[in-house]
């Protein structure tokens, strides 16, 4: 049997992972020298290379000293912790890829105890230790001690270290020694990762992954846990309710370089693509034809934010998109859920409206723009957190709040975590930052990000990952401010927005189409203001000698998808087009709003 190591890459996000599966692909002559290649070759798709993150894991293969290295690629967002939770199945081991400077982050920590409760040999890779101030050797103790306190094996916390700097190129087992390559990770790999357990019986093979082509439809990724699969092999496909589907497999592929080969059979220990078996789910097992046996079904941490999702029904509706009706809406989501296992869909009261709920505010806009990018129109709501009763009590998610910023803005950070009902529980200096640790609710950091940036000059490095359900910590003030609202539909004039511009800051443009309840700005106090930015100055047929003052503008704010999400409040919503974004009242109609809150209060 061929010897195989199976690997997944796991780290925080930007600690470095895509970068170094690109230098293991150079390193292994997967290409042509001359052949033009690019970086962050496994982030494919246009919103991964827009983002500069790992959203969907990746499988890819080399061959080093005759060994065949299956590399799995995991994101590094603690949104995408669904993604890195399946994919881990199919490892018998991890590289933990950690910053020389940053050191374990939340998403470490996360990852790390996903890969050690699996089991899974680890190999830790200090990375970036070209980096000025990095600290190789007080990072190392830190990552020996959060396997401690992951309650980690003997052999586990027994683990090898390689030093070096993917974006150089270079890997060694001392951080004082720079060497040419990065031959010495892969040799790691090889002597510490073990071959995958193969154990006799008939075939079992848990689906963790799923592909699509238009040419066989569905593709059913996973690794063999037992026995051996071959081409034209009547199979069972093992469902999570217990049912059992006979099916049949029609064509078998392996993971070769960057993409797949055929292959007639493919033993245990290997992971392979199965064409043919219809109906599948990611967690399903394939089993023997006449005594099949399933393996333990996958658990996945339950999503901790909900958002709601409708039919655009704007005056504006229909001019920009293909999908525009509750149907395609509901079949999109459906099929969303079919890979994204951390991702589900609730009806409501109404048939236009759909709950999604998700693991956190990226998670969701990420879906919102692959969809507003495949051509569809919807509307969403603001993002909610979930709410459970535990024991009688009511609780709420919280989350550890990590912030690097500047010592002299420092104070400012913890004055607006605290007033999110945060509370400070590390202060320390981490190099020339001040680093700080907080435990707030997950309600507290929508919106905060802006707040915080804005607070620092851009210069705090934030994240944050899910801990635990507490009890509720009372009421959070969202926003300050009230905002602007459009009285009539028309296009914005350059001569009211001078006008109004003493009012507040404008989120449009002159000459941009708005209509009546659209959201046009921030007002400068804490009320919603209705105004009129439609109306042209009024022209006469007298000349005058004195010319009138140039209008002088302040250029428009432009949020971003996940800003608007976090900006809107529970009587707003986000209107998303293929080519457009618009923030808006529900109620469009200001005396109807009027009678709406006087109902309310």
């Amino acid at each position: 049997m061929q010897n195989i190591r199976n690997i997944a890459i796991i780290a925080h996000v930007d600690h470095g992972k895509t970068t170094l599966v690109d230098k293991i692909l150079h390193t292994c002559s997967l290409f042509r020298d001359n052949q033009e290649t690019g970086e962050l070759i496994l982030d494919n798709n246009d919103l991964e290379r827009e983002r500069g993150i790992t959203i969907v894991s990746k499988n890819v293969s080399v061959n080093y000293k005759g060994t065949k290295i299956n590399i799995i690629d995991t994101p590094g967002h603690a949104d995408f912790g669904g993604e890195v939770e399946r994919v881990l199945k199919m490892a018998d081991g991890v590289l933990l890829l950690v910053d020389a400077f940053e050191g374990p982050m939340p998403q470490t920590r996360f990852v790390t105890q996903k890969a050690l409760a699996l089991g899974l040999k680890p190999i830790v890779v200090i990375n970036k230790v070209d980096k000025e101030n990095c600290r190789p050797d007080e990072v190392h103790e830190k990552v020996f001690e959060l396997f401690f306190n992951l309650e980690a094996t003997e052999e586990q916390l027994d683990f090898p270290t390689i030093y070096g700097s993917s974006k150089q190129g270079w890997m060694s087992t001392d951080y004082t020694q720079k060497t040419e390559d990065i031959l010495p990770l892969l040799d790691a790999v090889i002597e510490h990762i073990p071959a995958p357990p193969v154990s006799e019986g008939t075939l079992q093979m848990q689906i963790t992954s799923l592909d699509f082509s238009k040419f066989v439809g569905r593709i059913a990724i996973g690794r063999i846990a037992r026995g051996t699969v071959t081409e034209n092999q009547p199979v069972t496909l093992m469902k999570k309710d217990g049912k059992l589907v006979r099916s049949r497999i029609k064509e078998l592929y392996t993971f070769e370089g960057l993409g797949r080969i055929r292959v007639e059979s493919v033993k245990a220990g290997d992971i392979c693509a199965v064409v043919g078996i219809d109906g599948f789910d990611i967690g399903d097992t394939i089993a023997d034809f006449e005594n099949p046996e399933a393996l333990p079904v996958m658990h996945i941490d339950e999503p901790t934010m909900n958002m709601l999702f409708t039919i655009n029904n704007s005056p504006f509706f229909g001019k920009e998109g293909k999908f525009v009706t509750s149907r395609h809406l509901i079949e999109r989501l459906e099929k969303e859920m079919e890979k994204n296992l951390a991702l589900k869909v609730e009806p409501t009261a109404s048939n236009d409206s759909y709950l999604v709920f998700g693991r956190g505010i990226l998670h969701l806009s990420v879906l919102i723009e692959t969809m507003r990018r495949e051509g569809y129109e919807l509307q969403v709501g603001q993002p909610q957190v979930i709410i459970k009763e535990i024991d009688g009590v009511k609780c709420e998610p919280i989350e550890t709040l990590i912030v690097d910023v500047p010592a002299e803005t420092a104070g400012k950070v913890i004055e607006l975590a605290t007033m999110r009902k945060g509370e400070l529980l590390i202060m320390e200096p981490k190099g020339d930052l001040q680093h700080l640790e907080f435990e707030i609710p997950s309600r507290g950091i929508i919106g905060l990000r802006n707040s915080v940036l804005t607070a620092t000059a851009g210069e705090a490095i934030m994240a944050h990952r899910f801990k635990s359900y507490e009890p509720w910590k009372g009421e959070i003030s969202q926003r300050s401010a009230g905002v602007l609202v459009s009285m009539d539909k028309g296009s914005s004039t350059a001569y009211r927005i001078d006008k109004l511009q003493d009012r507040g800051i404008f989120f449009v443009d002159p000459g941009e189409e708005v209509y009546e309840g659209m959201i046009i700005g921030e007002h400068s106090r804490d009320s919603d203001l209705t105004v009129n930015i439609t109306e042209g100055k009024q022209l006469t047929n007298f000349r005058t000698t004195s010319k009138d003052d140039a209008t002088r503008i302040a250029p428009a704010t432009k949020f971003s998808l996940e800003e608007a999400m976090e900006y809107i409040q529970s009587d707003e919503y986000v209107e998303v087009t293929p080519q457009s974004m618009r923030l808006r009242k529900i109620i469009l109609r200001e005396n109807e709003r009027l009678v709406a809150a006087k109902k309310k209060s």
